[in-house]
């Protein structure tokens, strides 16, 4: 039973920073990452609105960034710690959302389609004033 909890959410004014954490518990992670790496990212939802992409490492290391981000946010995981970093730079309010993280087990030129991952977390909000 693989579960994804984020951290890290808050409210910050607009040009702060915020460092999302997700941790991934109930698989042999430290295994998993020898042999098979996870696609994992961060993506965002407003109410009502579609689920969007912002940062996806693919299993490769490969990295994806959605243009609104690049150049302001960076994604990291850490393999030993099972554990994927969202860093928000220069945040402005239209950032603002519930952030969510998500895995599978490979992404490719898909990466940005929410529908292809399998395990997501129950998300943590971002609020920049």
């Amino acid at each position: 039973h693989v579960q994804l909890v984020e951290s890290g959410g808050g409210s910050v004014q607009a040009g702060g920073s915020l460092t999302l954490s997700c941790v991934v518990s109930g698989v042999a992670y430290n295994r998993l990452s020898l042999d098979m790496k996870w696609c994992m990212g961060w993506f965002r939802q407003a109410p009502a609105k579609e689920r969007k992409a912002v940062a996806v490492i693919d299993m490769d290391g490969k990295i994806n960034y959605a243009d609104s981000v690049k150049e302001r946010f960076t994604v990291s995981r850490d393999d030993e710690q099972a554990t994927l970093y969202l860093q928000m730079n220069s945040l402005k309010s239209e950032d603002s959302d519930m952030y969510y993280c998500a895995a599978t087990f490979a992404c490719g030129v898909s990466w940005s389609n929410p529908q292809i991952f399998s395990y997501w977390g129950l998300g943590t909000q971002v609020t920049v004033s």
